[in-house]
């Protein structure tokens, strides 16, 4: 869905306290321009029917049970950690059931400031869990780790409008905590912000240690020019103090925001927002814009960024990627001017897989981490991928370190101490947003580095070896070898080359199987995304059905995406191998197996186009569905084959043609 209907991360502040704290009470906000006043506000709560009762009636509740009860509430979030060695706990820490007053948290921003102490933030959703409804930012606080969590304070109260995505930053010269948020005009129901949307830049600060507040101040004088005038949104997660080079010290985060002309959005814009005096004043710094075509398509729209500092000092960006043609749901710059300007145009990294969601980085010594869901697809499976050359590559799924399977959303990251992180998620059993979660866990829980896989030869022009996952077994084959797969864990998969995007064009796609289950999906080649609206293309068998499925799902400019099936009469599943041929050409999609055809009407558009990408041989690209069977000479070109061609000898040769070809005879570099 376009950024501006996005789910934007509406602050809930979760303050955490421990022994000796005091809770304090939530301030009465005026919004205000001008530079924030250095003294604290600390009025008492306006009668406001309902929200100041909120806030009351959830200090009492947790008073009266105490600290231990409350950790008993509702709800030890289910979690399926990686057996290792470190250490891992988790605790829920936002939720309906157990924070009166607000019908769902979302958007979490955590920070630790220079007294130890944990700020956990997230966005109170008042009526319901829409985005632009009434919503105020919360926190709570631990003073142990993430242990224990003080009761919910307010932050800012939305008063019906909202004001989300929290984005704090801690100076750690002064001991400053400061606040971006945004604002815009609430609505009653759970729709999104209308367009153009009214967003406005907002900052608070605190000098205690996030006990209290200064009012508000509206930054749009500063960071809002008159061409960012419809969605705006700041963060949602933690911004960055640098510590190196000629702006150390400068306090960093970023915006996405979008241009109207009145009838409608005609530019997306990435930036990031500097100051260097502790944020009394804010800069636009390194921007990228990318213009939005009349028929509604865009090459990127890098939206909800995280910030990292490399040991080298420069800083990398990682953004979720919204809709672009270019391939990848996570998007990639670097600055190497502390935030002035972008080395070069954002890019989308197309084999880091993940769904359009908001994650987290933080650098751990020379490794960088990045939390977010593993699921490429939908927003489930909250995963921890790690990045050893500064965020050029990162882990593949099957290397990350899972901390749940649940449905998972957006996520922040925090050095807790030493060697202990935290992480603060959306999870839960039935859908994402039904809790806000902290994880503490040491660096020894994630999964160890892993040395390179076994491969297998693609003898395709200008190609990288492919990747054997799992350990399947040689085999004889039609032609010479054959891998037999053991519908566990056993897979191939290609890395990622441009030039196996099959786009637009007419293709073929070959192979050969002998199988003989009886129930479950039968992968045998996807390429691309997955799901009901990514761009792919696939061959499964379906056993329980009795048949073989071949699909491709295609986008066509801005218009919806279209899907086109070929499905067999029969499984063949009768334990011999089968020749099996997908072809799209000539406005038909065809199905061809041992010479047997079945054929449907082509969908114009595009195999591959803004979806994350893969080529995975004996597995569904979400590692849902493995094959069990035998799988031999695999090929993929980018013309349609004639029907001649389908049932000739297989050639020999390798043609410019050639995308891929695995003759799957031979591994290498296994034990």
């Amino acid at each position: 869905m376009p950024s501006r209907l996005r789910t934007r991360p509406r602050s809930a502040f979760a303050a955490r306290q421990g022994p000796g704290s005091r809770t304090v009470p939530r301030p009465a906000f005026a919004t205000r321009r001008g530079p924030a006043p250095r003294a604290f506000v600390r009025r008492r709560l306006s009668a406001r029917p309902g929200r100041g009762l909120r806030a009351r009636l959830a200090a009492a509740l947790t008073a009266a049970l105490g600290i231990a009860a409350l950790l008993a509430l509702p709800g030890t979030a289910r979690a399926e950690p990686a057996p290792t060695t470190g250490e891992f706990e988790q605790q829920v820490l936002f939720k309906a059931a157990q924070d009166p007053g607000y019908a769902c948290f979302r958007i979490p921003s955590v920070v630790r400031t220079t007294e130890g102490t944990l700020l956990a933030f997230a966005e109170g959703r008042v009526l319901n869990c829409g985005d632009a409804a009434d919503i105020d930012i919360v926190v709570k606080r631990s003073a142990d780790g993430g242990r224990t969590w003080s009761p919910l304070q307010v932050v800012n109260e939305g008063g019906g409008d909202t004001h989300g995505n929290p984005t704090p930053i801690v100076d750690r010269e002064t001991g400053r905590i400061v606040l971006a948020q945004t604002y815009n005009t609430g609505r009653t129901d759970s729709a999104g912000c209308s367009v153009p949307c009214d967003r406005t830049p907002h900052l608070q600060y605190s000098d205690d240690d996030g006990l209290t507040w200064s009012r508000p101040r509206d930054l749009s004088e500063e960071i809002l020019p008159a061409n960012w005038n419809s969605w705006y949104a700041t963060g949602p997660v933690h911004g960055i103090q640098l510590t190196r080079g000629r702006h150390a010290g400068r306090l960093v985060f970023a915006v996405n925001t979008e241009t109207w002309n009145g009838a409608r959005v005609t530019a997306n814009h990435a930036a990031l927002i500097t100051s260097d005096d502790g944020g009394d004043h804010w800069d636009i710094g390194a921007t990228d814009s990318w213009p939005i075509a009349d028929d509604g398509t865009f090459r990127q729209k890098p939206s909800e960024m995280t910030l990292t500092e490399r040991t080298d000092g420069s800083v990398l960006v990682s953004g979720r990627e919204q809709d672009g043609t270019d391939l990848g749901h996570r998007t990639q710059a670097v600055s190497r001017d502390g935030g002035d300007s972008f080395v070069s145009a954002f890019r989308d990294v197309p084999d880091l897989y993940a769904p359009q969601v908001q994650g987290s980085t933080l650098r751990v010594g020379d490794r960088i981490l990045l939390s977010c869901p593993g699921d490429p697809d939908r927003r489930r499976t909250m995963m921890i991928r790690s990045s050893y050359d500064g965020g050029r590559t990162w882990d593949s799924v099957d290397r990350g370190t899972v901390v749940t399977t649940d449905w998972s959303g957006y996520s922040d990251l925090v050095r807790v101490d030493g060697d202990t992180v935290g992480l603060l998620y959306e999870g839960g059993a039935v859908d994402a947003r039904d809790e806000i979660r902290f994880a503490r866990f040491t660096e020894d829980w994630l999964r160890p580095r892993r040395g390179p896989d076994p491969t297998t030869a693609d003898l395709a022009p200008l190609t990288r070896r492919a990747a054997v996952l799992g350990g399947p077994a040689r085999t004889a084959g039609v032609l010479r070898g054959a891998l037999e797969f053991d519908g566990a864990d056993d897979a191939v998969r290609l890395p990622y080359q441009d030039r196996l995007a099959l786009g637009t064009k007419d293709f073929t796609a070959s192979l050969w199987f002998r199988y003989t289950a009886t129930s479950g999906e039968q992968p045998l080649l996807w390429m691309g995304g997955i799901g009901t609206t990514q761009p792919q293309v696939w061959l499964r068998g379906e056993p329980a059905s009795n048949r073989i499925t071949g699909l491709i799902t295609t986008r066509n400019g801005a218009a919806a995406p279209t899907t086109a099936s070929v499905r067999t009469t029969g499984a063949y599943n009768d334990g011999q191998w089968h020749h099996l041929a997908l072809r799209r050409g000539g406005g038909r999609l065809t199905l061809f197996v041992d010479g047997t055809t079945v054929g449907a009407a082509d969908v114009p558009g595009s195999v591959s186009r803004n979806s994350p990408f893969g080529v995975h041989i004996g597995q569904r690209m979400d590692s849902r569905a493995y094959f069990t069977g035998a799988i031999d000479d695999v090929r993929v070109y980018d013309r349609a084959l004639s029907d001649d061609e389908q049932s000739a000898t297989p050639s020999e040769q390798v043609t410019r043609d050639t995308v891929l070809w695995l003759p799957m005879d031979h591994v290498s570099g296994d034990h």
